[in-house]
Parts: structure tokens; sequence; C-alpha cells
């Protein structure tokens, strides 16, 4: 029965370590081709006129988007609001994407010092042997677990023009081509 009862919280704590990993699972979803703030979903597209022919235009993907989602999305919606506006292709006169990263550190349940196993205040331990003496014993240093997350958000100021896009201009795209050509690779919002 003691046995029992010193395995119980490990358990538990395993289960719910497993509940709470389907429920992020279940959310951590790439940000959809949509505008920002559609759904309450704090990343999308976004844009701002500045002259008749000229866009401010940015697409902030969250952590689970990829920094190559976020620029395909950036250069689709440049290219969609150049066809709106009636023209047949964009130039970019300036394109960056940033990259918001943060490091988040979360205890690690199976080797913290309070979910043991074996009960509280037990973990692996280690030592090691470096210049004619031992080291401490190490049991403290696999409480945590740190990840990075990355989120990306790409924006351009873009020119728009008709007629044939301008010959040699590596900045410059026919609007038209990048829409059949990205379409169908950018992450659409669910059909609800």
């Amino acid at each position: 029965m003691k046995a029992l009862s010193r395995k119980t919280p490990a358990l538990r704590a395993l289960a719910m370590t497993a509940v709470a990993g389907l429920a992020l699972a279940a959310c951590a979803t790439a940000t959809p081709y949509q505008p920002a703030g559609f759904n309450g979903e704090r990343g999308g597209y976004a844009e701002q006129r500045v002259e008749n022919n000229r866009y401010r235009v940015s697409f902030a993907g969250n952590s689970v988007t990829s920094r190559e989602q976020v620029e395909m999305s950036l250069l689709l919606r440049s290219a969609e609001l150049t066809v709106e506006s009636g023209y047949d292709w964009f130039a970019t006169v300036n394109r960056a994407t940033d990259r918001d990263t943060r490091y988040v550190t979360t205890p690690d349940p199976f080797y913290s010092r309070y979910n043991s196993f074996y009960g509280p205040y037990w973990g692996p331990s280690w030592r090691y042997y470096r210049g004619g003496f031992w080291s401490p014993w190490d049991s403290w240093s696999n409480d945590f677990d740190t990840r990075q997350i990355d989120r990306y958000e790409a924006n351009a100021e873009i020119i728009m023009g008709r007629g044939p896009k301008p010959a040699g201009d590596p900045n410059a795209f026919d609007a038209r081509e990048v829409i059949q050509n990205l379409s169908s690779r950018v992450t659409r919002p669910p059909v609800r």
C-alpha cells in the first residue's frame, strides 16, 4: 500500500502533463492568412495606403508560423492588394522581416525534486572528477526546461504600376503570377 501512495503523485503529475500537452497541441496552429485581428487572432495581414499607388503592408505570425510562411503571406497580400487596386505589378521599395525571440523556462516534471517518482527531494544526481578534485553532487540543474520561441513579422512598402513589370528589377513582381503561385501555399483560416 505504501508503494502505491508513493507512485500516485508521480502518476498524477504525468497525467496532468499529458493533458496539458494535448491541450496546447490543439491550440498550436500557424497564423492563418486573414486580416489582423480577425476572429480574435493577434496576427495576420494589415495594410495602410500611403499614396494612390503606394502601400505599407505587413504580416505578423505567431510562434508556430515559420519565417517562410510569413514572407509568403506578405507577398501574397501585396499582390492581392495590387490587383484589387487595378494595377498589374508591384515593387518593394523596402522590405524587412523581424524576429522576436523570447525564452520560456518551465519546470520539468520528470526531474523535479518535488514531483519525483520516489518522493520529494530525490532526483538524478551526478558529479565529475577534474583537476584532482570531485565536483559537488549536482541534482538541481535538471529542474527546468528552457525553450526558445521565435515570432516573425514581415513588412514592406510597395509601389504599384500598370502594364508589364519593369524588366531587370529584382524587386518587381507580376501580381497575378504571385497570386497564382502562392495562393495554395498559405495557411487559410478554418471554414466555420
